[in-house]
């Protein structure tokens, strides 16, 4: 854990306290396949078990997951309490594998609808999804995570196709740039940031504000971090917007990130939820973990 007081903490005179060790205290782990367990559930129970954290295990079938609009408006949480028998064996394998992990606090729910439906419905009563890149085909997971970002704001942990490292992440790398969402990534990542051996944080500028907006609350991230614990190493990086996500993975490449946490960019568009370039292209490409959180 990063413990020391950020120069910059310091010249605002703040003393360095004792930090608080944060978690997310609930953990959906989005299941595609029971045996063996895929990646997904794997990193959630692990980290179930270092945070102490409920753990929920939850399976949609492939030819359901994108489902999207009416199609996926029948009773999604009579859906998600009422598991038929047959789904029994399958929950009992699920908190039995979690128990094993040291994740003793372990729940099953099958739901027969679109996956975007149902995080957003399990969203309301937990910290954090983990899930898989390749749970949905092509590229439709920058729509499927649309949704879920924006509508209801949960943080997502969305490993590469294959993953099949361990779940220390032990460098970790922040992409700030002033916004709204990149703060709310980091306030969610705090678990991530106390628990790491090396934080970067990556500083490509803060956004204009309107000489309206001089007056409000103004985060500063170094500081935040080390009230928390947490020491940061300052990086720079000034690219036009259209290269912010190749220059983002490039750096965590260079400083062997095995995480990234960025804030997910995005808006409403009719009745779309579309996800920025940066967030998109991270999600094509990266071979790193991303923590995203609109």
């Amino acid at each position: 854990m990063n413990v020391a007081s950020h120069p910059q903490a310091s010249a605002t005179g703040m003393k360095p306290a004792t930090p608080i060790a944060s978690r997310l205290s609930d953990i959906v782990a989005v299941a595609t396949c029971t045996s063996p367990w895929n990646p997904a559930v794997e990193v959630a129970a692990t980290l179930a078990a270092r945070w102490q954290s409920l753990l929920t295990g939850c399976f949609v079938d492939e030819s359901l997951r994108m489902l999207r609009g009416p199609e996926s408006e029948p009773s999604v949480l009579g859906l998600l309490l009422d598991t038929p028998v047959q789904n029994y064996e399958e929950g009992d394998q699920f908190r039995s594998f979690a128990r094993s992990k040291g994740a003793p606090h372990a729940s099953w729910v099958v739901a027969h609808t679109g996956l975007a439906r149902v995080l957003r419905e399990l969203g309301a009563w937990h910290s954090m999804a983990v899930l898989e890149r390749d749970v949905v085909e092509g590229d439709s997971l920058a729509e499927l995570l649309g949704e879920v970002l924006i509508t209801c704001r949960l943080p997502s942990l969305i490993l590469p196709s294959g993953w099949d490292r361990d779940a220390r992440f032990s460098r970790v790398l922040v992409a700030w740039d002033g916004s709204v969402e990149a703060t709310r990534a980091i306030h969610a990542a705090l678990p991530f940031l106390q628990d790491a051996q090396r934080v970067v944080l990556l500083d490509g500028g803060r956004p204009h504000r309107p000489e309206g907006e001089c007056y409000l609350p103004h985060f500063e991230p170094f500081v935040y971090m080390a009230r928390h614990g947490v020491e940061a190493d300052p990086m720079c990086v000034g690219v036009p917007a259209r290269a912010a996500g190749a220059a983002l993975l490039k750096k965590a490449e260079q400083v062997g990130a095995d995480l990234i946490v960025m804030g997910a960019f995005g808006h409403s568009r009719l009745r779309e939820n579309v996800i920025g370039g940066a967030t998109r292209y991270m999600l094509e490409h990266s071979r790193i973990p991303v923590f995203l959180q609109h």
